[in-house]
């Protein structure tokens, strides 16, 4: 059986997507939800779906190591960041090469790195009058957004767009392929 484990930050609809393409699939498992926001919704949605969850602080992240300890006992074949917001340590790119995938919900390496992340990016992209936008899978690596493209996903930016529009036809760009590139990857 494969094993995926989730980061995320926030809401989790990345992640309530990926659960529920693999909730049918007898080969895949959501094997741990990992946040770093005690309030994360994303753990909610996990526990809802009997996914083991729970969250760290950035001591344990970075410097402790147990962030490493669970994922080294869990062993997974991908690990997913799924609107995870924290840089992944030099150790744990090291620890899982070609392992650890990332969503960004712009056409890197466009509108990439600190800070670009969310309405910061889709702001961006209708102030500079972009005529497309996209989704990134991407590998991680020790920078921000530059680890090696995976696949792209494009959608139109209309010239009376908002953040807000931008940011809907993102998400269903997200909900859509990401699961089923991680599909494509564990196979």
């Amino acid at each position: 059986m494969k094993k995926i484990v989730i980061l995320a930050s926030g809401n989790g609809t990345n992640a309530q997507a990926i659960i529920n393409h693999f909730s049918k699939k007898k080969s895949v498992e959501i094997s741990l939800v990992l946040s770093n926001k005690p309030k994360a919704y994303v753990l909610e949605r996990a526990q809802k779906n009997n996914i083991p969850a729970m969250s760290f602080n950035k001591f344990a992240f970075a410097k402790a190591g147990k962030v490493e300890f669970l994922l080294k006992a869990e062993n997974p074949d991908l690990i997913v960041l799924a609107g995870f917001l924290w840089k992944i340590p030099e150790s744990l790119v090291k620890l899982f090469p070609k392992k650890i995938i990332n969503i960004h919900p712009a056409l890197l390496p466009n509108y990439g790195g600190k800070g670009m992340y969310g309405m910061n990016v889709h702001r961006a992209i209708i102030e500079n009058k972009e005529e497309k936008s996209g989704i990134t899978i991407h590998y991680v690596n020790e920078h921000y957004d530059e680890g090696a493209i995976i696949e792209q996903f494009t959608c139109p930016v209309y010239q009376n767009d908002t953040a807000d529009d931008l940011a809907a036809r993102i998400h269903e760009l997200e909900h859509l392929h990401f699961p089923m590139v991680i599909e494509e990857l564990l196979d």
